[in-house]
């Protein structure tokens, strides 16, 4: 099953990932592109590039002996088949890769009509929280004084994310965090689809002229008792996500690779600009950059 993976970070794996982006590539081929090996013999070149690749869980070795991307070798799923965690985070701020660590993470399994939070805690984040952010979250320095750091929880919130597909409202900035967080716990950099609920809506509910949280909460009736809190809003946005796959099938949308292709589809007529002021740290409703 398609899904989340860590794997150790390396230049050299990066580099060949980047090749089998291009389709399937023979280890001889691997060899010459990537380990400035031409001409190497075959047992040599195979030798080498299962040693290189043989534990990551990317990437397959196909049956006539070339290297895959694990979802070219064994094709999207369906939507049935997909399990995927919802995740939110709470922060000190907006930088994920600069001084800003998570104070609270919480991590919502959806699989058919499951919905239901698998993981959550508040995280000491090492810092003090600002009074701004306090203000949003009413989570406080005293809160997480006694709470575990990222690293105590590290193992628990990959457990939870492994073999799902990754899902945040405004899921750039919850990815990014955790990621951040797991590359200085663990050493290790993440990989797998992920799914955005903001981009998702804006394509499949149209009748709403935002697509924060609040706003489609408030469209599909859900209640949110703990707002701006990581479970209360990892629930609802599960909710949420139900509401849009069911919409996407409504549209002819069957595996995973065409709802990511949905969300990535262009939006057609743009909607006027308008002047936002998202509270931090979740910016709800900021307008779609580069993917």
């Amino acid at each position: 099953m398609t899904g989340i993976a860590p794997h150790p970070r390396g230049t050299l794996i990066d580099r060949v990932l980047e090749l089998l982006r291009g389709g399937p590539a023979a280890p001889q081929q691997v060899c010459g592109d990537v380990l400035d090996l031409a001409g190497a013999p075959a047992t040599v070149a195979e030798r080498l590039v299962l040693a290189l690749l043989g534990a990551d869980p990317r990437v397959r070795q196909l049956p006539d002996g070339r290297w895959s991307l694990l979802a070219e070798a064994q094709g999207s799923p369906l939507l049935e088949e997909c399990a995927f965690a919802v995740v939110d985070v709470e922060t000190t701020g907006m930088r994920a890769n600069g001084a800003d660590r998570v104070t609270e993470i919480a991590i919502a399994v959806v699989h058919g009509s499951r919905r239901e939070v698998v993981f959550e805690t508040l995280v000491n984040p090492g810092r003090p929280i600002p009074r701004a952010i306090c203000a949003i979250t009413n989570i406080t320095d005293e809160m997480v004084r006694q709470a575990p750091t990222f690293r105590d929880v590290a193992d628990q919130v990959l457990a939870a994310l492994a073999g799902r597909v990754f899902v945040a409202h405004n899921a750039r900035f919850d990815w990014g965090f955790v990621c951040a967080e797991i590359r200085r716990a663990r050493d290790l950099a993440l990989d797998g689809p992920q799914l955005c609920t903001v981009r998702l809506a804006r394509r499949l509910v149209r009748e709403v002229r935002s697509c924060g949280l609040d706003n489609l909460c408030h469209h599909f009736g859900f209640e949110n008792m703990a707002r701006h809190r990581a479970a209360g809003d990892a629930l609802v946005t599960a909710e949420l996500l139900g509401h849009l796959l069911d919409r996407a099938r409504e549209q002819g949308v069957r595996t995973l690779q065409d709802l990511d292709a949905l969300q990535k589809s262009s939006l057609g007529t743009r909607r006027r600009k308008r002047r936002a002021s998202p509270s931090p740290p979740r910016a709800d409703s900021c307008a779609e950059g580069p993917a």
